[in-house]
């Protein structure tokens, strides 16, 4: 994994270099004041973001659950309708905890929460960690009430969950990197950027494992229509979408 420096903008913005210095600190990023010649995060009007400066028409990638689709979502019943809903077992439960062991920019822990889970978003990365920190630290900011209901947990998705110690944990979800074929700019962006700093998902199949044994009523995992399935493992059910479909574990444990 890139070392990817922390940039202060020369824009005379105090709050800026002040939220730059707290997070670097925090996150152990170096900070850096000359203009960088690849990938560094950037703090830009109170917005973390992380930007590749080798292409100066790459636009940086930032986690927003305040933007115009995530509030959409919510306008229009928060997303009870969507396939991820419907494949997390929700309905029917009350105080539903879901672990998200593969977060990326958090678009589905904040349906999930909008509707109601408590999510315990599970990220390696220190880069993408610090990106989710920051979406939900301005999610608070706008006393946006799903914050309360988004936890964020820096460390490796299999081993946290192989030694979970914590409150039960109803369902797993799991949306590993994928090589995508789409020709949208916006996917593009975000997964070049993200393969560049993470590289190839090359564990994957690991997570399904301790994923199965501890999800008490199911593990959800997310794949393009046209993906192998994880591990090999044929799962329970499926729920698809039109560009997507949703593996459906159901536990051992449970019946139904």
């Amino acid at each position: 994994m890139p070392d990817v420096p922390m940039f202060i903008s020369q824009n005379g913005n105090t709050a800026d270099a002040g939220l730059a210095t707290r997070i670097a600190k925090k996150w152990q990023f170096a900070i850096e004041t000359a203009l960088p010649s690849a990938l560094a995060m950037v703090i830009e009007d109170g917005q973390l973001s992380l930007k590749d400066f080798a292409d100066p028409k790459q636009l940086p990638v930032s986690v927003d659950f305040l933007s115009g689709s995530s509030t959409y979502r919510q306008q229009r019943g928060g997303g009870k309708s969507e396939p991820v809903v419907k494949a997390i077992g929700l309905k029917g439960h009350e105080n539903y905890h879901v672990i998200d062991a593969t977060p990326g920019l958090g678009r589905d822990a904040f349906v999930m929460a909008s509707v109601g889970c408590h999510v315990t978003m599970i990220e390696r990365s220190p880069v993408v960690a610090a990106l989710l920190e920051d979406g939900i630290r301005r999610l608070q900011e706008a006393s946006d009430t799903v914050a309360q209901r988004l936890t964020l947990y820096h460390g490796n998705s299999t081993k946290v969950m192989q030694y979970w110690d914590g409150d039960n944990v109803d369902a797993v979800y799991l949306d590993p990197m994928f090589p995508h074929r789409k020709k949208s700019a916006l996917v593009k962006k975000e997964m070049r950027i993200f393969q560049q700093l993470l590289g190839n998902d090359e564990d994957a199949n690991l997570l399904l494992p301790p994923a199965l044994g501890l999800a008490k009523h199911r593990v959800v995992v997310k794949r393009p229509n046209s993906a192998d399935v994880l591990n090999g493992q044929q799962p329970t059910m499926a729920i698809t979408s039109k560009k997507h479909r949703f593996d459906v574990y159901i536990s051992p444990r449970r019946s139904t």
